[in-house]
């Protein structure tokens, strides 16, 4: 079966690992992108053998980046998830981690110039319409991959990458709070429906009978439990302006416990099916702007530094392999609470670059 080859680069952004490509590289055409990504994973398998993809759902991961089409930004960037055991690509979501290998990405395909010391790029993320400020260490303007920097879950330290997600509030469900409260009550239990960059349905572990700090595969072997969170999220999705969430990986689904570690709260997050070995970017963001809500379920549970007047305030929230710090500036007023902007620290290492091979048919007319 005669081949295509396929510019490609290999990064890991954050606790996520993906393949990174320019736009110009793939099919315009959705149907005909998703069939060479799929091929180009090796899904749908679950061992994704005939592949790249690691049989994971966190090592399953597409970016795909370009010049920017608005004028505000500087690249594109649309992330696509490749589902390892399904022949589905879902396009319905951000992922703040895969989020962190991009500009790196941009700057050694070409796409744009670096600075010295650093380079600070304006990215559109194309999946939500929201923009991020990325900073990344470009010494004699060469993306350095070295460093000191230190993130929960993945292994040694690294160069730092420093995001800065300007208003992503709304940016899946068209508002923070798309209910318009900060609790509803969905199969008997109380769950915050909030969207700062993620949707998530944040809901006490306790009320779920478990305590929220088990193991992620005790809770996946925990049928009872999945078919309940599961139940509760095809509900939680249109009344977060998602529609039919069957077939999505939004809302991602969150147990709430008190923190065990010195943090703000305690996390195990489904993902929806899976529960993740930490906790994605954008939904700590969404995790960690819900334990600031006054009412929220989080409230009782969280440990939190409270911003009377507004200010910056450091939230550190706790997930199965260690912790993560998000820094939020908050404005008080008389329409309540407002996010200024959520800014964190994330680590990407280039990995392999060079060519992924898909059968050529796939790129044919018609």
């Amino acid at each position: 079966m005669p081949q295509r080859a396929i510019a490609c680069t290999v990064l890991r952004g954050g606790t996520s690992k993906g393949l990174y490509f320019l736009d110009r590289d793939l099919p315009g055409e959705p149907g005909k992108r998703d069939a060479v990504l799929l091929a180009a994973m090796g899904s749908p398998d679950p061992r994704q053998i005939d592949g790249m993809g690691g049989a994971d759902s966190l090592t399953s991961k597409v970016a795909i980046v370009g010049r920017s089409s608005r004028a505000d930004a500087d690249i594109d960037y649309l992330f696509l998830q490749v589902s390892v055991a399904e022949a589905r690509v879902d396009g319905s979501q951000n992922c703040g981690n895969i989020l962190a290998g991009v500009v790196p990405f941009a700057i050694e395909s070409g796409l744009v110039a670096a600075g010295d010391p650093t380079t600070t790029l304006r990215v559109h993320m194309v999946n939500t319409g929201s923009i991020a400020a990325i900073t990344v260490r470009t010494p004699g303007g060469e993306v350095a991959y070295g460093g000191e920097a230190r993130i929960d879950g993945v292994p040694g330290t690294a160069a730092p990458v420093l995001i800065d997600f300007l208003d992503v509030a709304g940016s899946s469900c068209g508002a923070l709070l798309p209910t318009g409260r900060v609790v509803d009550m969905i199969e008997g239990v109380a769950v915050t429906l909030i969207d700062n960059g993620m949707p998530v349905v944040l809901m006490r572990a306790a009320d779920l009978g478990v305590s929220g700090r088990e193991p992620p595969e005790e809770l996946e072997a925990n049928q009872a439990l999945v078919a309940r969170v599961e139940a509760i999220r095809l509900i939680a999705g249109p009344m977060m302006n998602l529609g039919d969430v069957a077939k999505r990986s939004v809302p991602k689904m969150c147990l709430l416990s008190p923190p065990s570690a010195g943090g703000t709260v305690g996390t195990r997050n489904f993902i929806p099916h899976k529960v993740h070995k930490a906790i994605g970017v954008l939904g700590a963001v969404s995790v960690a702007t819900a334990c600031l809500l006054p009412g929220s379920t989080a409230q009782g549970i969280a440990a939190l530094p409270r911003p009377d007047g507004g200010g910056e305030v450091l939230l550190d929230i706790e997930h199965p392999t260690g912790s993560f710090a998000v820094s939020m500036l908050v404005r008080t007023g008389p329409g309540g609470l407002q996010i200024g902007r959520s800014a964190l620290l994330r680590t990407a290492r280039k990995l392999m670059s060079g060519e992924v091979f898909v059968p050529a048919a796939l790129y044919a007319e018609g």
